[in-house]
Order: structure tokens, then sequence, then C-alpha cells
């Protein structure tokens, strides 16, 4: 159910127009209202600096991701993609997607695992979080989404940058552990001590998370 979701676009020097994948506003809510799924930069060719050491990070998390995500599903929660497009920037969710899939790409196996599903939404972002230049928090507003489920790469990044936009505008927020990698493992550490130090997210496994 890939809709449209009207919004300004935003130009970015060197970057193109970024235009957010459809969703219609309009349109009856399918979904339970109260919690929504994040899926953060897991659907990636990772042809940038470090790729090859938060490839591996990815694919640990990806198994994981993928299994909350179908519990999502099952209980009718919603699953939001939030994705950055390494510089080449288009509104076509399937060319995108697409690209990640061919057998030279360093995300494969990933997406081969994460591809969206029709019934989930997706949109691409310009920078770390994925509240900055995109319709985020409209779309949230409109699924009366008041919990955030964060996972995805970079954890200290931005999955970080995220959580941290999300907690100043009120969100409650959930982190599994095991669902969110970076490049180092420091990195993760660290960031898992901000979650739930200085943005007061619940910090889990998978498994304990609740819908």
């Amino acid at each position: 159910m890939l809709l449209e979701i009207p919004a300004r676009s935003a130009g970015f020097p060197g970057q193109g127009t970024i235009t957010p994948l459809p969703h219609s506003l309009h349109m009856p809510i399918r979904h339970k209202p109260g919690t929504a799924l994040l899926i953060l930069d897991m659907i990636s060719e990772f042809r940038y600096p470090d790729g090859g050491r938060i490839v591996r990070s990815a694919l640990t998390a990806a198994p994981n991701i993928a299994r909350l995500r179908e519990r999502a599903h099952r209980a009718k929660v919603p699953v939001i993609y939030v994705n950055d497009t390494a510089g080449k920037w288009e509104s076509d969710q399937k060319s995108f997607v697409d690209r990640c899939m061919q057998p030279d790409s360093r995300g494969r196996k990933i997406v081969q695992l994460l591809a969206p599903t029709p019934e989930d939404y997706f949109m691409f972002k310009p920078r770390h979080s994925a509240f900055f230049g995109t319709p985020l928090h409209t779309l949230l507003e409109r699924l009366k989404v008041h919990r955030l489920i964060a996972t995805g790469i970079t954890s200290h990044q931005c999955v970080l940058f995220t959580a941290m936009d999300a907690h100043v505008r009120e969100y409650e927020l959930v982190i599994p552990a095991d669902c969110v990698g970076a490049g180092a493992a420091a990195d993760t550490k660290h960031a898992l001590y901000i979650f739930s130090h200085a943005l007061m997210a619940k910090v889990s496994s998978s498994r304990q998370v609740r819908f």
C-alpha cells in the first residue's frame, strides 16, 4: 500500500530534489493507532565510506528487524522506511530498491530480507534524522502514533539523530538493541547509553518488544 503523502519537496545543493514516496493522507487508516515501526537506512547499496564495516553490522541486525516487521504486520502496526539514497536522489522507490538488489550491491542480502511490502510506507531523507526535510511527523500524526520503535543503521548517527528529534516531539521511544548497528561495536554501545539515559528510551531485545 504505497500511498501518496502530499509534502513540499526540499532542494539541497548537489543532491537535487527530494520527493518522498507518495502516500495519501486522505485514505482510510488501516493500521492500529499508537505505535509505528521505523526502519532506517537498511535499504542501501552501502557504497559510502566505511560501508564495508557497516554492512556487516546491518547483516547481523537485518534478520531481527525482519522478524520484528513480520510481528508488526500481524499486529497491524504501521511500518515506515526512511532512507538515504547515497547522493542519487529519485522519487521512484521501486527503481531504488531494484538498484540495491543488483548482484554487485553490498546490500543485496539485506534488501532480500527487508524490501518494503505493499502495506509499508517509504520516504527518502536528505540528512541524518528521519524527521528533517520529510513528511514523517505529518504521517505519524495522521496515523495517531505516539510510540516509535526505531531500528536500523547507524546506531550513533541516523538512528540517534532520529531518536533525538522524536524525543523533542514527545514520542515514546523503544530501541531494540539487536536491531541497530554501526561500523564499530563501541559506537553502538555509546548510542545505547544515550538512548536510555538521555532520551529515556526503553532499550531491550527485539523479542521483548510488545505491540
